[in-house]
């Protein structure tokens, strides 16, 4: 293709990312508005602005409470996850490379079975007995971890797959290092880009699942989604704030980890 054949070409695709990316804008765009504005009903743009709608959100104590246990909930299934999948990848692919093939097959069971089932299930072996733990957040930990597990274990096997494992691992046998310190020291700091985009990855989506939570714990241990689908009667322009300050979050949270890569690498 010539220069001169390409220069349209080239146009024609941006203009049609550009549009596509508008398209995608639009609602989240027009959710903002709402959020800003005092009243709007019967014009074509709001009668005024205002911040009326963020400031009882964010000194709403329930919404705090519901978004600090979300965090919590995260963040605990996540290292959960990082505490087993690590060792266990390790062991897998530099041990037993045969068996990665069976446990491609074995990580993929948490998509198999729909979560209203799951919750069935765990609602009946948890509900009593000696381990009751329907309505705490530890019910939370343990499903939001399968949920995880299948995100952290595909993007960090490939990240394995990518830097060559038992070459490392003979290198660093070679100048003295034990299997465990190669492992900590040489090892685990290839694995960082895999780690980062696998946590972010869970993180963004169990930050807004709704599910297990709902049928879980419910009002027992309030998250953000649950808080959410509990407003949903409240004022229009209060639930868009909501929904505007969890992309919000979500975007900030995108950046730091991207920022936070680029500075390491």
């Amino acid at each position: 293709m010539s220069r001169a054949e390409a220069k349209p070409a080239a146009l024609y695709h941006r203009t049609v990312v550009y549009v596509l990316f508008l398209i995608l804008l639009l609602p989240l765009a027009g959710t903002l508005l709402y959020s800003l504005s005092t009243s709007w009903s019967a014009t074509i743009l709001p009668d005024g602005l205002t911040f009326k709608w963020y400031l009882q959100l964010w000194s709403d104590e329930r919404f705090l409470r519901a978004f600090g246990q979300s965090l919590l909930v995260c963040f605990g299934a996540l290292a959960l996850a990082v505490v087993l999948i690590l060792p266990l990848l390790f062991v897998v692919h530099y041990h037993f490379p045969r068996l990665d093939a069976l446990m491609n097959i074995l990580i993929l069971l948490p998509f198999a079975v729909p979560p209203v089932v799951s919750s069935v299930g765990l609602l009946q072996l948890y509900g009593s007995g000696p381990l009751p733990m329907i309505g705490t957040p530890w019910i939370l930990i343990g499903s939001y971890f399968t949920i995880a597990l299948p995100f952290m274990y595909r993007a960090i096997t490939n990240n394995l797959q990518a830097i060559n494992l038992r070459d490392l691992m003979d290198a660093a046998h070679l100048l003295g290092a034990s299997t465990w310190k190669a492992a900590f020291l040489v090892v685990l700091p290839n694995l960082r880009k895999g780690l980062m985009v696998s946590l972010f990855l869970s993180f963004s989506f169990l930050f807004g699942e709704f599910v297990f939570a709902n049928l879980l714990v419910g009002t027992r241990y309030e998250t953000l989604q649950v808080y959410l689908n509990n407003m949903k009667n409240s004022s229009g322009h209060f639930n868009s704030a909501l929904v505007i300050s969890y992309f919000f979050f979500v975007l900030v949270f995108t950046w730091a980890a991207n920022r936070l890569n680029k500075d390491k690498t």
